[in-house]
């Protein structure tokens, strides 16, 4: 990074909010705006993409001014631990049931940190299980399986 920038961390994740708030909003191009009174489906989109935008900025112009640390190395174990996590919950979810995916996807990802507590992880999973289900089955009335069989 230049000398000019003080905080790369917070540097970049402003580049990374104007990022997003540009996506938002192309991507959001061909629906109807409308207005505030009347809402239009490219609302939302673009007013969150706007806000992005302006929120990446000052955090970018901010890290020119306040000094900050350095961008740690870049760590692949956890990034793949992770990402291998959503593929397998999303293979797994519909043969094993909800509750168990949820479980199992949420102790595998925790198992990519490196203060991994297997109890602690068991018990978000079961906790997150139970949420997953009241929202999705419950609430949603989605139609996953919540059980293997289910």
């Amino acid at each position: 990074m230049p000398a000019a920038i003080r905080n790369p961390k917070d540097f970049l994740a402003g580049l990374i909010f104007v990022a997003f708030g540009i996506a938002a909003i192309v991507f959001s191009k061909d629906y109807p705006l409308g207005t505030a009174a009347r809402m239009g489906p490219g609302y939302f989109p673009r007013i969150l993409g706007l806000l992005l935008i302006v929120l990446g900025g000052a955090l970018s112009l901010r890290a020119l001014r306040i000094p900050g640390t350095a961008l740690p190395g870049w760590k692949w174990r956890p990034v793949l631990v992770v990402l291998v996590s959503v593929i397998v919950f999303g293979l797994v979810v519909t043969r094993i049931g909800l509750v168990l995916a949820t479980i199992g996807l949420i102790v595998a990802a925790s198992a990519a940190s490196h203060e991994f507590r297997p109890k602690e992880a068991l018990a978000s999973g079961v906790l997150l299980a139970a949420l997953a289900v009241g929202v999705f089955v419950f609430a949603l009335k989605l139609v996953i399986p919540i059980w293997p069989g289910g």
